[in-house]
């Protein structure tokens, strides 16, 4: 069930989950069975309209199997719901919705949307803010609601499961400001008719194969330009070795404080049999990337220019850690230091789906972990 807004103002909370997708409510399950209630002791914030996290806001044409595959949600199979059996036939977006929002209501984990978080700081204890030291009053999640009312909940714990969404990456290229087509990144992307008989260049990785593979027959022409050259897996499934030192890059990296790499950088693409037809056909076949952009296209390193009348930004995403900035802990090197789900320099804080458990295996795995060490911290 969805909570009414206006019961946010004045609250304290013991924990409180931002992010209502895969990992926070992963988080939110496992909290519940460990005993805090939800609507008082544990609070769910979510900034979209409705369930489905992300998901919720991909394009239609997009079908579960297409992309990374979803894996259930701890509970789930206790409801004799599986994503393996759900109507492949239908939107991704539609069924992932549909199966979160039977899943919120079946735990009565009282979500609340939509409620923008727009800061996370330390509280003075009173309900106000504290200056950078730590305060014993926990930390302040102020959020603002769509006809702009500002509130704040105090709580003893916060975790974080704000996913990727929210913060697309597209890279900056000499020209990118003159050129007079249309530029989408992924997050804007809707369907392939609205490229119809355009000539479109695809920048990317696993998200541009879908829209190259959505775009052929339908745009006048398609090129793929990467980054760096595309590693096909060699099967139609990924590999356990190859996952496993991604997750565990993911991991060095968080605890670093680095800014994370693309988990498919290092395990390849895998190839399922609609990939290896794509392949056949040419219409994956991806190119260095080009240098600059002008007014008509781009130019690729030999010179060669390539009309565009749209590019399509499929360069991934960053973490959306906005509303943390008044807690200071992004480091020189643009991460946030984060060692098994904790950061190192907020132990109230804790990040969900972030790093290693970014994948949606990994967000559940994560998501009992999680609780465990949160139920920990309040007892200590």
């Amino acid at each position: 069930m969805t909570e009414p807004l206006e019961t946010l103002a004045d609250q304290h909370a013991r924990v409180v989950v931002i992010g209502a997708g895969q990992a926070g409510l992963s988080v939110g399950y496992h909290l519940r069975r460990l005993g805090l209630v939800p609507g008082s002791d544990l609070v769910i914030l979510d900034r979209a309209p409705s369930t489905g996290g992300a998901w919720q806001f991909r394009w239609e044409a997009l079908r579960l199997g297409a992309a990374h595959r979803v894996h259930d949600l701890p509970g789930m199979r206790a409801m004799s719901l599986e994503f393996d059996d759900a109507d492949r036939s239908r939107p991704a977006r539609d069924v992932v919705g549909e199966y979160y929002r039977r899943f919120e209501q079946h735990y009565d984990l009282r979500v609340r949307r939509p409620v923008a978080v727009t800061s996370v700081s330390r509280s003075d204890g009173d309900g106000g803010v504290a200056g950078d030291a730590p305060a014993d009053g926990g930390l302040c999640v102020t959020t603002r609601s769509a006809d702009g009312t500002v509130t704040r909940v105090r709580a003893d714990i916060v975790v974080n499961a704000s996913g990727t969404w929210g913060t697309p990456f597209v890279p900056w290229y000499p020209g990118r400001d003159v050129f007079r087509g249309r530029q989408v990144d992924t997050t804007e992307y809707r369907s392939a008719t609205e490229f119809a008989r355009q000539d479109v260049v695809v920048v990317g990785g696993t998200s541009a194969i879908g829209f190259l593979l959505e775009l052929d027959g339908v745009a006048r022409s398609t090129r793929w330009f990467t980054r760096r050259p595309m590693v096909w897996a060699g099967t139609a499934s990924l590999d356990v070795e190859s996952a496993v030192a991604a997750v565990d890059e993911q991991d060095r990296a968080a605890r670093a404080g680095e800014v994370l790499p693309s988990i498919v950088s290092g395990t390849g693409v895998p190839v399922s049999r609609r990939i290896r037809a794509g392949i056949d056909r040419g219409v994956l076949r991806d190119e260095p990337m080009f240098t600059r952009m002008d007014e008509t296209g781009v130019v690729t390193a030999d010179g060669t220019h390539v009309h565009a009348d749209a590019v399509l930004w499929a360069t991934g995403f960053r973490a959306d850690l906005r509303h943390l900035a008044p807690l200071h802990l992004r480091t020189a090197a643009g991460g946030v230091v984060v060692e098994d789900g904790r950061s190192a320099e907020e132990p109230r804080l804790f990040l969900a789906g972030y790093g290693p458990q970014a994948s949606t295996i990994g967000a559940n795995r994560a998501g009992r972990r999680i609780a465990r060490q949160v139920m920990d911290a309040l007892a200590g």
